[in-house]
């Protein structure tokens, strides 16, 4: 069963005042046909649908470059590629203000995210969430009025949550208004997390346990994941001049006790590629998996599609319809666009054992197919010095990243496989494993150095088309290249809660626990006795002749054969897609099937990758040592899923780790950056009682530090 998502994101006085005032873009009008009667309510039915519409409050996170901008970019792991949409996020310049960014202002183009978009978008969803919690009295069934309490309670706390995460303190809005208000207070950082721990504790002892409503429906346990986050978030560094206030053993006990539950009820995916990488099609089997807790819903549906569509197949690809110098096309018989908009760090491939974490190569896209014979034959060899038995035909390797360690003793220097580089670039490699020159190859590191981001066609490193991608939202049920995406996006699940519980157990001086939860998690990304390391799935293998209505089209001139004849779709998917990895390429290991040991013993004695990313962090004492571990493991275990800033932020880690391992964003500033922008949209609304305009000391007392 589907969940039926319904058009809803009711008006607030402090939405409405945003919109009066930058409904620049059509997306931010609502229509009234949502607004809730008292007749509706008072039927079991009508309350149960006006409930369902706060699921769609959700799909704005997903539908525009935000997605990336506030939750990935300016962190360790992410940094931009050559396409500067949304780059003040990720250099923190000043251009990252409480003024919405344009052309007219230093953004790259129109699309840049705005900085009062989450502040808009949330309020909108609290607004609906306040009208259902008015109203549910209406509703006669006790079974069905708790339903509709416990989602409407769930949504206001998420929502607040976020704000909390991205802004401190908010305005706290818990009754429907009437009409346009301009006078509000900002809560205070310590009472606007109160009011999410009070919300989601609400959700938790109303909602069912089960998925009722089918996939992406928020449970019991939902609302205990996030009351956990909540509760470790108040005990955490950013919450330093109020945690004292609270009995630290008891939020953290409490949050343990929450992730046991949780972890319980929805155990752990057996196999880590069945979350992202075997994904099938539109509410195929693994939408449902018991990990997911949470999942904004997608589907064919029309109400999924469009401006509050699943655009988030856009932003992990490289560039590689520009660079490969026409050796692998883009379309959606590949899953992604290639819109290079989130760019690994060197950390991000670091932070792996490239050899025994099955979550590298289940993550990242380290191999295209040729699908275009880009270069007549006679050329190629030309220039690249090669053989004809090494020119390479439709189906080979058309793009290869070499995911090596910085002390492989084959990559110090091109002795040992020649030289490397994109399509449009001479060079010499030629794939020992497969006989074949590669048109578009590139290693990690070479001589010790780092070097993927040096390949790139603008020749700055600070702004690179290559790098290697991941594929968490690769969907090939696409029907045209820029079409909607229809696969659900993860929003939270259960491989997350067991590292809230391990960091809990870490402020409580429980290593040994601390260590027993990771390595549960760790079990599961080891290699299983029998697998076979160099294999590959992406959400890709969505689209087939039996699946895609648009496998038999073709685009001229786009993918031919060495005769120059034009391939249809079906074809140019058999030849995009191979199916494999650069794993022994990468490591050079000998092939094997045996299983991996990934499990540790003691924060003192842990994973030479990790030592060295520590031993920069310059941690000086056991928790810092445990904690910025467990940063690690959620790099490897959640990366690209959407909260690392926040994360971050509420570790007081944010600024050490983007100085240190994103280049891009060395203008992040202590004291500031921990928080967003109060938006400029907002405060120039206000006004005081009297009905005079704030003055500028008063929009500066609203404001965060800083800005």
């Amino acid at each position: 069963m589907k969940l039926n998502i319904l058009k809803g994101a009711g008006w607030s006085a402090v939405a409405l005042l945003m919109a009066m005032t930058s409904c620049k873009d059509s997306f931010l009008e609502e229509d009234g046909s949502h607004m809730y009667s008292d007749d509706l309510m008072k039927t079991e039915q009508g309350a149960l649908s006006a409930a369902a519409g706060l699921y769609a409050n959700i799909r704005w996170h997903f539908g525009y470059e935000w997605a990336y901008g506030i939750t990935l970019y300016g962190t360790d792991e992410f940094t931009n590629g050559a396409d500067l949409t949304a780059e003040p996020w990720n250099t923190y310049d000043n251009r990252l203000n409480p003024m919405d960014c344009t052309p007219a202002t230093g953004a790259a183009n129109k699309n840049c995210p705005a900085v009062s978009a989450l502040w808009t978008q949330m309020y909108y969803g609290i607004s609906s969430a306040n009208n259902l919690l008015a109203r549910a009295t209406y509703v006669g069934d006790e079974a069905t009025r708790n339903k509709v309490l416990g989602e409407a309670y769930f949504l206001r706390g998420y929502n607040y949550y976020r704000l909390f995460a991205q802004y401190g303190g908010v305005v706290l809005q818990t009754e429907p208004t009437e009409g346009v208000v301009r006078n509000f207070e900002r809560a205070s950082a310590e009472a606007t997390l109160n009011q999410v721990i009070s919300d989601l504790e609400q959700a938790y002892n109303l909602l069912p346990t089960t998925k009722w409503r089918g996939n992406g429906t928020w449970t019991k346990y939902t609302a205990a994941h996030f009351l956990a986050k909540a509760l470790l978030f108040r005990q955490s560094e950013r919450c330093a001049e109020f945690s004292s206030k609270y009995n630290k053993e008891t939020d953290l006990r409490r949050v343990v006790s929450l992730c046991e539950e949780v972890e319980a009820a929805c155990p752990l995916a057996a196999n880590y590629e069945d979350l992202y990488g075997n994904w099938t099609g539109v509410d195929c089997a693994n939408e449902g998996l018991s990990e997911i807790l949470m999942a904004c819903e997608h589907n064919g549906d029309s109400n999924t599609k469009g401006r509050y569509g699943n655009r988030t197949y856009n932003y992990f690809a490289p560039q590689f319809s520009n660079f490969s110098a026409g050796w692998v096309q883009r379309g959606q018989y590949i899953g992604e666009m290639d819109f290079q908009r989130c760019r690994p760090t060197e950390y991000a491939y670091e932070v792996f054992d490239n050899v025994n974490d099955a979550r590298m190569w289940k993550t990242f896209h380290t191999v295209f197919g040729i699908n275009n014979a880009a270069v007549a034959d006679a050329k190629v060899i030309e220039d690249n010095g090669i053989t004809a038995d090494q020119v390479p035909d439709l189906g080979d390797e058309g793009i290869v990243f070499i995911l090596n360690k910085k002390d492989d003793p084959r990559f110090q220097d091109e002795s040992t496989f020649g030289t490397f580089g994109r399509g449009g670039v001479k060079h010499s490699f030629v794939n020992p494993l497969t006989g074949k020159w590669v048109p578009n190859v590139f290693p990690v590191y070479l001589g010790g150095k780092y070097v993927m981001n040096t390949y790139g066609v603008s020749g700055n490193p600070a702004q690179s088309n290559v790098f290697c991608g991941i594929n968490k939202t690769a969907d090939g049920s696409r029907d045209a290249e820029k079409g909607d995406a229809h696969r659900d996006v993860i929003m939270a699940r259960t491989g997350e809660t067991v590292l809230v519980r391990a960091e809990a157990l870490v402020r409580l001086g429980d290593f040994g626990g601390a260590i027993s939860a990771i390595n549960k998690l760790r079990a599961r990304a080891q290699w299983k006795a029998g697998e076979a390391r160099d294999s590959y799935v992406d959400g890709t293998i969505a689209f087939d002749k039996d699946k895609n209505t648009t496998a038999a089209s073709t685009t001229p001139k786009k993918n031919k054969d060495k005769k120059g004849t034009v391939l249809n779709n079906q074809q140019a998917y058999n030849y995009s897609n191979l199916w494999k990895n650069s794993y022994y390429l990468s490591t050079g290991i000998e092939p094997t099937t045996e299983a991996s040991n990934l499990q540790i013993t003691s924060f003192d004695n842990l994973p030479a990758e990790d030592e060295a990313i520590l031993s920069e962090l310059h941690c000086s004492n056991a928790q810092e040592r445990a904690i910025n571990f467990i940063m690690n493991e959620r790099t490897r275990e959640l990366l690209g899923e959407w909260n690392r800033w926040e994360e971050l932020s509420r570790t007081g880690l944010l600024i050490t780790r983007a100085k240190l391992f994103n280049p891009e964003a060395q203008a992040i500033t202590a004291g500031k950056h921990e928080l967003r922008p109060i938006p400029m949209a907002f405060l120039e609304t206000l006004q005081n009682s009297d009905g005079s305009n704030l003055t500028d000391a008063q929009k500066a007392a609203w404001q965060n530090p800083g800005y």
